[in-house]
C-alpha cells in the first residue's frame, strides 16, 4: 500500500510529543485531575510502537489529544510533523485511530460505512479502495449486511477498515483486540504486520502484553501520567535479571540444603524445585551442578524467563509509582 503523497512531510518522527500535559478540572463530584504530567515521547516512522499501562494510566487521554476529541493543557504534539494546533487538518489526515469503543451505525452496511467515512476525509470517488479494505479485514462476505447483524470480532475488523479509508501513515490501535477470540485476534494482527511492512507506523496501546511483546519493537509504559519507561522491547526485557530453573529430582526433598539457599531455592513439591538466580551472575550450568552437588539426581528441567508482564507489574505497582 503506497502513502499518500500528501503525507511525504519531512522528519523522522511519525509521532512527537513535547511536555505534553492535560489537567481535567474539578467538577461537582470529581476533584481535579492531572491526566498527562509532562509527556516527552518521540515514535519513529515505520515503527511498531506499544504504549502500556493499567487502567486510569493516561493513554486513552492521549490517544483523544491525537485524535482532536481531548483539547491538551499545553505541551506540544505533531503527527507526521504537522502540528495539531497550526495544521490541525493535515494532523488529522495523517492519522487513523482504531478506538475502544464500537461506533458503527447499526443500520449501514461495511461498504456504506466505508464509503461515507472516505467522503468526510474527501477521498475522491477513483481513489477509494472500499473493496480492498474489506477484503482485507475479512468482510467482502459482509459487505452488504447490516452493522447490526456482524459479531463483536467482525465490527472490530470493520472499526480498522474504517481507520484506514484516507490511507493515513500512522494507525493507532486502542485496545483493538478487546472480546475479540483468538482466531480473529490472530488474523487482525496479520493486516496489521501487513501494514506494517508497507509502511505504516503502528501505535498500539493493549492489556494482552504477550502481543506486545510479540508485535512491537520498542515499548513505552505510563503510569499516573508518567512515562516509567521508553525502550526497544529487548532492552527493557532485560531490565529484569531474572531467571528460574524448575527442577525435578530423584527423590524427596525435605530440606533446602545449604549450598542451594544462594539460588533462593523453594520446594513446590517433595521432588520440585524452584531456583532463582540473576543470568548477569550466574549460569544454568552453575545452578544445575550445585544440585547435582547436593546429592540430588535430575529427572527434568525446565527454565522461565523474566517477561514484559514482570516488568510492567514491576514499574506500574503501587511502590515504584510512590
Amino acid at each position: 500500500m503506497q502513502q499518500n503523497s500528501t503525507h511525504s512531510n519531512d522528519g523522522p518522527y511519525a509521532i512527537e510529543l513535547n511536555d505534553l500535559r492535560k489537567t481535567y478540572k474539578a467538577g461537582k463530584k470529581s476533584p481535579e485531575k492531572e491526566a498527562l504530567k509532562g509527556i516527552n515521547l518521540t515514535i519513529e516512522k515505520g515503527s511498531m510502537f506499544a504504549l502500556l499501562g493499567p487502567n486510569g494510566a493516561g493513554k486513552s487521554t492521549l490517544i483523544n489529544i491525537l485524535a482532536g476529541l481531548v483539547i491538551k493543557t499545553s505541551g506540544t504534539a505533531r503527527i507526521w510533523n504537522y502540528s495539531i494546533d497550526t495544521d490541525q487538518r493535515m494532523a488529522k489526515s495523517a492519522i487513523g485511530i482504531v478506538p475502544q469503543e464500537l461506533n458503527l451505525d447499526a443500520f449501514f452496511t461495511p461498504r456504506a460505512l466505508l464509503e461515507i467515512q472516505a467522503g468526510l476525509y474527501g477521498v475522491p470517488q477513483k481513489e477509494r479502495r472500499t473493496a480492498e479494505l474489506l477484503d482485507a479485514v475479512g468482510l467482502t462476505k459482509q459487505a452488504n449486511s447490516y452493522a447490526r447483524t456482524l459479531s463483536g470480532g467482525m465490527r472490530r475488523r470493520l472499526m480498522v477498515a474504517k481507520a484506514m479509508v484516507h490511507t493515513p501513515p500512522v494507525l493507532v490501535l486502542d485496545e483493538p483486540t478487546a472480546g475479540v477470540d483468538v482466531e480473529l485476534r490472530r488474523a487482525l494482527w496479520d493486516y496489521v504486520r501487513e501494514l506494517n511492512r508497507r509502511g505504516t507506523t503502528v501505535l498500539l496501546t493493549t492489556h494482552y502484553l504477550e502481543e506486545a511483546e510479540e508485535l512491537c519493537d520498542r515499548i513505552a509504559i505510563i503510569n499516573r501520567g508518567q512515562l516509567v519507561a521508553n525502550e526497544p522491547k529487548s532492552q527493557l526485557l532485560k531490565r529484569l535479571d531474572s531467571k528460574e530453573l524448575h527442577i525435578t529430582v530423584d527423590k524427596d526433598v525435605i530440606d533446602i540444603p545449604v549450598t542451594l539457599l544462594q539460588y533462593n531455592c523453594t520446594i513446590s513439591e517433595p521432588r520440585k524445585l524452584c531456583l532463582r538466580y540473576p543470568p548477569s551472575g550466574a549460569t544454568a550450568g552453575q545452578v544445575i551442578d550445585a544440585v547435582q552437588k547436593a546429592g540430588l539426581g535430575i529427572v527434568d528441567v525446565s527454565s522461565k524467563e523474566a517477561d514484559l508482564e514482570d516488568i510492567f507489574l514491576q514499574l506500574t505497582s503501587s511502590k515504584a509509582a510512590a
